[in-house]
């Protein structure tokens, strides 16, 4: 039965963490959702949640869920902000949303430690220094 399911492959769909600014006490981080395609998606649901281990014991975060009717062709929308301590953790997105009648969905996981500077590029159409997976 699974084999009878179409195999949707998410292109250019990307999630980002980008840099928003900065105090002398901490950095501010949000998470966006692009779409690099040239049309636009729809009923898009994100799942984010952190995992891992921090100081030896095993850890979880909440469980959030974000809805948006529309991401336009070419555009992003900011998902949630997140919290510099979550980054040795992994952060997981779980992004589905439909292209007519067709659904898709792909994960993204933020590796623990692979939102630091080193790794930061310029972001497309978001336009602000920050890691992306696509």
């Amino acid at each position: 039965m699974i084999k009878d399911l179409p195999e949707n492959n998410v292109t250019d769909i990307a999630v980002a963490v980008a840099l928003e600014g900065e105090n002398v006490q901490s950095k501010i981080f949000h998470v966006y959702l692009i779409n690099q395609k040239n049309e636009p998606i729809e009923n898009v649901l994100i799942t984010s949640k952190g995992y891992g281990e921090k100081d030896g014991e095993q850890v979880k975060t909440s469980t959030l869920r974000h809805m948006f009717p529309q991401v336009d062709a070419r555009a992003f929308k900011q998902v949630e902000l997140i919290d510099e301590q979550t980054f040795g953790l992994a952060n997981e997105y779980w992004v589905s949303y439909y292209i007519g009648n067709q659904i898709y969905d792909k994960k993204f996981i933020f590796l623990p430690e692979s939102i630091v500077d080193a790794n930061f590029i310029r972001l497309p159409i978001v336009n602000k220094p920050g890691v992306m997976i696509g």
